[in-house]
């Protein structure tokens, strides 16, 4: 499984506001993330690989605006 699919079958489920706050991903996840990272810095990465870091770090970043929202909509 691609790093990102977590992500992606996560929302599927039409999580709550207090899940999106909540969210993390998976220490498997992270970790193949981190590995990922790693390669990319040493060895370098393959064209799938770095696909599927490119869509791993934009779904990260709508995920970072998501938590941001329902933790706003949790304070009110």
């Amino acid at each position: 499984m691609k790093a990102y699919e977590e992500i992606v079958d996560w929302i599927a489920t039409g999580p709550s506001v207090t899940q999106v706050a909540n969210f993390q991903a998976s220490p498997a996840v992270k970790e193949k993330v981190a590995n990922l990272i790693r390669k990319e810095k040493t060895a370098g990465l393959l064209p799938e690989e770095k696909s599927e870091l490119d869509h791993y770090e934009q779904l990260e970043h709508i995920m970072r605006l998501a938590k941001a929202r329902a933790h706003h909509r949790l304070a009110q």
